[in-house]
């Protein structure tokens, strides 16, 4: 293996190199990261080096240039973004690169330049340097241009960026008082660096021939004058001289974004609002997944005047006043490898392994594959579109970064379109192309309708496709023990870290991704990955990086991207002559004139929406298929021109079977996870219980036999997906909003729009009632006292309840969701509650339970269950009922326990509380688990509310040394950076400050 290799595979054992002055520096020694934007800004780091140490080798995915050195005793690594790239995704992408080689940094300092906002209350000058500390409700830095529009176009910013770690600030906090003592070294910095450095002088200098000018906001520059000698200067405002030439030094709010901020008037207004001392363009995207120092010179004021006179002296007096906070940072001690917040084993085969199994999810494909192929010579116009050749070629990726958005009417073909357009991809690609899709889908589970799980998908096939990029996951934790294909197993801004640097380290290969149906998303997470993607867009054609992107959806008004190519699709000839070619071969009314009159006529109302051409020749279809060639124009006439009017039209033209019709529209729009289609067969005829049979035998009722009763009852309204476990959904999504949001259930059933979602619940609870009341043990003879669930006995009785009762499983494990979300609209479920069979409940749980640790004991209490299901509106009707209750939940204190930290990590304070509270779960009962105590699981998640919760409880040992770590709370919180619940634990009185760990180190040395 080669040397090279053995570091890719084997990063903690690297090889040492001599510097020449005794002593010999590895990757693990360097514990500052300095990042700089621009050359001038690298140029100044290094010339503040006190010494300057040989490269070292980098890992394979790591793409920076460092330069290698020593301030102060610290080992220092500085990288700079390539040339030609800024803002915040650039950034973030060097900085991510950076920890692949050097594992042991602690402290990140982001160094450059900035444009001052020069205020009555901040005399920020050129030259002047600005340094982000927080302030009430920033944390010291905040992305100006991320957040939401709302209500009267008013922009809103979203999220809170990390701050810097406590020991940074604390030493910012000492080096402050220095300078109210004895001034800053600032100065003195600079002009030792130019004395030993003449080739610097003229570009680092303090500019003369160009003096500080600050102009009114409203005098704007003229755009053909380089300089400002000739700006008026009665535009200027007058400011008191300083006693010297010393840059101040000023602590506040940065604002970071991904554009340069040129305009006086948008200086002011967005600095009114925010308390902005400085704007710049990486910051964010640094602090967004890894904590730093942001430190800037300042060298314009961020408006129309600005030039670039004053960047190399703005640049130095950064680099200077960050050689000073080096040297009151303690140097001395053991370095610590950075940890991750969760436990974790990297590297090697079997953990990259587990993390991609952990990406995909079951439906994962689901969407795109119930998408019908593109009807026989349709949509090939989109090959020829001069707008799509434009979009794949890389001679023009400047003028569009790689975005192409197909946009449309509901129901106009997106979807079809998109998924031709993979296909062909798929089919032409060579194999320097990697294609890669995601298809939303809002009717699917809730990894197919969030970014989280598009994310997933994107990495899962990327990394597939390229298995050299799994080693991107050495550093990803091991997902949690508890089943992730319906949960979080990874945070989104880690996803599209990871996501981020598997683009930057694609290494010559062309990734194209289609991603649909962005409608069928939640518009605030889809704001957030356009921006993401967009940014990353920009950063990789700025780094001849090959990467292309194809969006589809409706026409979002307030989501664009800058510089995209647009395509509206329904406007579009070819997709008009897609409708007329599908017109042709599906309408099977002859070949008539008056048959070609009606097809013309059809092209003509469907406005290119081709869904409606769809049901619309289902209509006709039937009407001939009756021998009714003659009433066609009349029934066509009769059709509603609109999507949502046509729903109503096929739901009431005959009234057969309507409340089987309701059921089955409710089933589906309410169930708590997509039905199979035998699921909601038996779900369906659950509502009317002399329906019901004793089992399912499949030799009687066969799946198509299903198909054809769902079909009927939902007039043709529901698909079955084309996946491994087939689901039922609507045809489109524009059927749901018809019925929820058109006023569709109003319209068709009058007396039930009032509460219609509780009411659906309580049916949908009623229905799993009446399936539950079926002899099912009698039937196949299983016994009251069940096998171990782990067994072939055990194993054989799930099989034969699963096969024979589908609806046996859903029924059982969401009866009480439906009663709660019932309860919760409205319905009172006093009664349901009152009369529940617990104990037969409890059996039937524990015969379709595969761990035997999560079946219940018979003396589980209705609380307990209530509780580990998060149902709070149940829970209260018990506690009204029985408000003295004092019970235990299961007698096992360690399920207790385990349902506890279960709790914690799922974000449930609702149930913590119960289980504190109510139960009287004790919170260090078992000690420390897999996953530490609960207060410990609580620090790392970083779950307010629930430590909140624990350290109100007197029972809670604050300085006990918990886990394998040894750590107590404090010592963890420090470890974490979680600086609320280090201020909260000491506010408590209840803890001693130098109790850190085993080891004995103290929580200021975690810190």
């Amino acid at each position: 293996m080669s040397e090279a290799s053995a570091f890719a595979h084997n990063p903690t054992k690297r090889r040492k190199l001599n510097t020449g002055d005794g002593h010999s520096h590895s990757h693990d020694d360097y514990t500052i990261g300095w990042v700089c934007a621009l050359a001038l800004e690298a140029a100044a780091a290094k010339a503040m080096l006190d010494e300057i140490h040989p490269t070292l080798e980098t890992h394979p995915n790591d793409k920076n240039a460092y330069t290698l050195g020593a301030i102060s005793g610290h080992s220092v690594v500085i990288a700079c973004l390539p040339a030609g790239t800024y803002g915040t995704t650039s950034a973030a992408t060097v900085a991510s690169s950076m920890f692949f080689t050097f594992g042991s940094i602690q402290h990140l300092l982001m160094v450059g330049i900035g444009g001052g906002v020069p205020s009555e209350s901040n005399d920020v000058r050129l030259g002047d340097v600005v340094v982000s500390v927080p302030t009430p409700g920033c944390e010291g830095v905040i992305q100006y241009d991320y957040g939401k529009t709302i209500q009267e176009g008013h922009f809103e910013r979203t999220g809170t960026l990390s701050k810097p770690s406590t020991s940074l600030l604390a030493a910012v906090t000492k080096l402050r008082a220095d300078h109210y003592c004895s001034g800053t070294q600032i100065a003195a910095l600079v002009a030792q660096m130019l004395a030993n450095r003449p080739s610097m002088v003229q570009p680092f200098t303090r500019p003369e021939a160009e003096p500080d000018r600050l102009f009114r906001a409203n005098y704007e520059h003229d755009p053909s004058q380089r300089t400002c000698v000739n700006c008026d200067a009665n535009e200027l405002i007058l400011r008191s001289a300083r006693k010297d030439t010393q840059p101040a030094v000023h602590y506040g709010l940065i604002a970071s974004g991904n554009q340069v901020i040129k305009h006086a008037g948008t200086r002011d207004r967005l600095a009114a609002k925010l308390d902005i001392l400085c704007f710049e363009m990486e910051a964010a995207g640094l602090m967004d997944d890894f904590p730093c120092l942001v430190i800037r010179g300042i060298s314009d004021y961020a408006d129309s005047h600005k030039n670039k006179q004053w960047q190399g002296y703005a640049a130095a007096t950064a680099a200077a006043y960050a050689k000073e906070l080096l040297a009151v940072i303690n140097a001395t001690g053991p370095r610590i490898a950075r940890k991750s917040p969760t436990k974790t084993t990297t590297g090697g085969v079997d953990h990259r392994r587990c993390v991609m199994d952990a990406l995909r999810f079951e439906q994962i494909e689901s969407r795109q594959a119930t998408i019908k192929a593109a009807h026989a010579k349709t949509c090939r116009w989109l090959l020829e579109k001069q707008e799509y050749l434009d979009w794949l070629d890389t001679n023009k990726v400047v003028d569009h970064y790689g975005f192409l958005w197909i946009k449309g009417k509901a129901g106009s073909g997106k979807s079809t379109i998109m998924k031709f357009a993979y296909q062909h991809a798929q089919a032409a690609r060579d194999d320097n192309i990697v294609i890669v899709s995601f298809f939303f889908n809002a009717r699917g589970e809730q990894l197919e309708r969030t970014t989280e799980g598009m994310y997933r998908s994107l990495l899962l096939q990327l990394m597939e496709a390229v298995p050299d990029l799994q080693v991107l996951l050495d550093r990803v934790p091991l997902p949690p023990i508890h089943d992730s294909q319906n949960s979080s197993i990874l945070e989104i801004e880690r996803l599209q870290e990871i996501f981020r640097c598997a683009v930057t380290s694609l290494d010559g290969k062309h990734l194209i991704c289609f991603i649909d149906a962005l409608d069928e998303c939640d518009v605030e997470q889809v704001r957030a990955m356009v921006e993401f993607l967009e940014s990353l867009g920009q950063y990789a054609t700025l780094s001849q990086i090959k990467l292309h992107v194809c969006f589809s959806s409706r026409q979002y008004p307030f989501i664009t991207v800058e510089n995209g190519i647009e395509l509206i699709l329904h406007d579009q000839k070819g997709h008009g002559e897609d409708i007329a070619r599908y017109l042709r071969s599906e309408l099977k009314i002859g070949r008539s004139k008056q048959a070609d009159l009606i097809r013309t006529e059809i092209s003509s109302k469907a406005s290119g929406i081709f869904l409606w051409t769809v049901l619309v020749v289902q209509i006709l279809n039937r009407e001939y298929e009756r021998g009714r060639l003659h009433a066609l124009r009349k029934r066509l006439s009769e059709i509603p021109n609109e999507l949502g009017e046509l729903f109503k039209d096929i739901l009431t033209r005959d009234n057969a079977n309507l409340d089987e019709l309701l059921l089955c529209i409710q089933w589906v729009l309410f169930s708590k996870r997509p039905l199979r289609r035998e699921e909601l067969y038996f779900a369906i005829l659950s509502g009317q219980p002399d329906d019901l049979s004793d089992a399912w035998d499949p030799d009687d009722i066969t799946l198509d036999d299903m198909e054809r009763f769902i079909l009927a009852t939902s007039k043709g309204l529901t698909e079955t997906t084309k996946s491994r476990h087939a689901t039922v959904q609507f045809i489109h999504e524009s059927v749901r909003e018809f019925l929820l949001r058109g006023n569709g259930i109003r319209e068709l059933w009058p007396g039930k729009h009032d509460r219609f979602d509780a009411l659906s619940h309580d049916r949908l609870k009623m229905c799993c009632q009446n399936y539950l009341m079926t002899d099912i043990r009698g039937s196949l003879g299983v016994p009251d006292e069940l096998p171990i669930a782990s067994s072939e006995s055990a194993r054989d009785i799930r099989s034969a309840v699963i096969s024979r009762y589908p609806f046996f499983q859903y029924a059982v494990s969401n009866v009480l969701h439906h009663a709660d979300a019932a309860q919760n609209g409205g319905v009172d479920q006093s009664q349901f509650i009152d009369h529940f069979p617990l104990t037969e409940w409890i059996h039937h749980s524990n015969m379709i339970e595969q761990a035997q640790i999560r079946r219940y004991t018979s003396s589980a209490s209705l609380l307990y269950i209530l509780a580990e299901h998060d149902l709070p509106n149940l829970i209260g009707i018990v506690l009204v009922d029985t408000p003295d209750l004092q019970i235990a939940g299961e007698s096992d204190s360690k399920s207790q326990h385990l349902l506890l930290c279960q709790s914690i990590d799922e974000d449930r304070p609702t149930v913590v509380d119960f289980l504190l509270r109510v139960l009287k779960v004790h919170p260090d009962g078992c000690g420390s688990g897999p996953q530490g105590t609960p207060l410990r699981l609580a620090i790392e998640l970083g779950r307010e509310h629930i430590f909140s919760r624990l350290l109100a409880d007197c029972r809670v040992s604050l300085d006990r040394m918990y886990d394998e770590d040894g750590l107590t709370p404090l010592a963890c919180a420090c470890t974490e950076g979680r600086l609320a619940f280090v201020r909260d634990l000491l506010a408590s009185g209840r803890i001693q400050c130098d109790r850190g760990a085993w080891t004995g180190r103290t929580p200021l040395s975690y810190a």
